[in-house]
């Protein structure tokens, strides 16, 4: 087969691609890239998937046999875990053996860089580059383990005053999805006037036979259990921890986009974070006018955490993130961090003594209302990625009714109109998906907008 690694490492069906011998031909690779590089120090995490231990002391194996110092996680991790694991104890990169919020069927690779977040286009590049030539070695057997999950779980605890979180009692409901962060927010929370009720929390290696990914869909049980419980706020995280998904008080899936804008608030209104704000071109408009109000500039990236976290990086970031439920934090590592979005929320809710619907009622008053939606339609062939070609080269100048007032190439096509309303059409690049992104002042211009995109691919 072609190992190819993606927007965020390498993934595939656990026996039929991702092997041990596979496996360990990337992880030689990797370890011949790094050895070029004069780097010798490696931290290794799983998450709990199908045998995923066994695939990380595979990988543990590969790089102890090529003379590494390798840190392996001793039990099952997140993978912002293993990022700050990577960067607390100056390694020089990692691995975290996840498929993240893929099915139960798939694992994968995912590579970190020495600061704590994603690898960079030009190390997964040198990686690759190696992989035709690897010769997988083997038989050294001698790796320190170590304790990721107190380390991170200790530095999500410095982030917060526990004296604020004493002074009002709130429920929470955490569903892990069964997956790495199973327990966590009862250990930080411990010490605190907060209840947290768990669900999906034990080990299940087929996720219930449910996608790991916090989305609306996935998280009846959750929206259910907030409303039986009489809880304050629900939090899910993805198969390895590093999106997050929010329920509200009457048990409703908050919109990504909302909690983007949320979060980016919390950070610099009461945490006084300085610096600029990084979004995709996916993300809600709601952003821009913060950033005007407040004195932000704004970075805008692709599609992809990646081009996030890059930014983190060059720039003097506060807080970055993307519509697909992964935010990074400026005081934090350049990773998405799932948890720690949830524990912001609730960090916001606490200190201005209101509930989530509340904070979203005092958001529009403020800034306009904002109703987003995102619609995966299944194409014939290259249909999708023909049309995104055409509209690109001839952009159409109406939405059915509506005037176009802006296009933004950054990715896909992205139609803006007078409101401040948009369409964005993006073709996927690894299956036959036309990606349709529509947000407006009001929910049904956003149907209506999908609507219109439809018409364009003849749906």
């Amino acid at each position: 087969m072609s190992i190819k690694f993606g927007t965020d490492g390498w993934r595939a069906i656990i026996a039929k691609d991702f092997t041990f011998e596979n496996l360990s031909k990337v992880a030689q690779a990797h370890a011949d890239y790094l050895k070029e590089e004069g780097k010798n120090k490696i931290a290794i995490g799983y998450d709990p998937r199908f045998m995923s231990e066994d695939f990380a002391e595979l990988v543990a194996e590969v790089f102890a046999s090529n003379d590494f110092k390798v840190i392996l996680s001793d039990r099952f991790c997140s993978t912002p875990a293993l990022s700050l694991a990577v960067k607390e104890l100056g390694l020089d990169e990692g691995v975290m053996i996840t498929a993240s919020h893929n099915t139960y069927q798939y694992n994968g690779y995912k590579v970190k860089g020495g600061y704590g977040g994603p690898a960079t286009a030009s190390m997964i590049e040198k990686i690759e580059s190696k992989l035709k030539t690897a010769k997988p070695k083997f038989g050294k057997k001698e790796w320190e383990k170590k304790d990721f999950n107190k380390l991170y779980l200790n530095k999500l605890s410095s982030y917060f005053d526990k004296e604020e979180w004493m002074q009002k009692n709130i429920k929470v409901v955490h569903d892990p999805m069964h997956g790495a962060t199973i327990g966590y927010l009862s250990k930080v929370l411990g010490d605190s006037a907060v209840e947290v009720e768990e669900i999906n929390n034990y080990r299940d290696a087929f996720f219930g036979f449910k996608h790991p990914e916090p989305i609306d869909k996935n998280l009846g049980l959750l929206k259910g259990k907030v409303v039986a419980e009489e809880a304050q706020l629900g939090i899910a995280n993805d198969g390895d921890g590093d999106r997050v998904g929010i329920v509200d008080e009457a048990g409703e899936f908050v919109s990504t986009q909302i909690v983007y804008v949320l979060l980016l608030l919390h950070t610099i209104r009461n945490k006084k974070i300085d610096g600029a704000i990084a979004k995709t071109v996916s993300t809600t408009y709601l952003v821009d006018r913060i950033a005007k109000k407040e004195g932000r500039q704004v970075f805008k990236t692709p599609v992809g955490f990646k081009y996030i976290a890059d930014l983190f990086l060059k720039e003097k970031i506060a807080f970055g993130g993307e519509e697909s439920g992964g935010y990074g934090f400026g005081f934090h590592i350049p990773e998405r961090d799932g948890l720690l979005s949830g524990l912001m929320m609730l960090d916001m809710m606490i200190l201005s003594n209101k509930t989530v619907l509340e904070l979203v009622e005092d958001l529009f008053k403020e800034f306009g209302p904002a109703y987003y939606e995102r619609v995966d339609l299944k194409v014939e062939g290259d249909e999708g990625r023909n049309l995104v070609k055409k509209l690109r080269k001839e952009p159409i100048k109406k939405l059915g009714k509506y005037e176009v007032a802006d296009i933004d190439l950054t990715d896909g096509i992205k139609f803006i109109l007078e409101d401040d309303s948009w369409l964005l059409l993006r073709a996927s690049g690894t299956e036959p998906v036309l990606r349709i992104y529509a947000e407006a002042p009001d929910k049904e211009k956003v149907k209506y907008l999908i609507e219109e995109a439809k018409k364009l691919i003849g749906g």
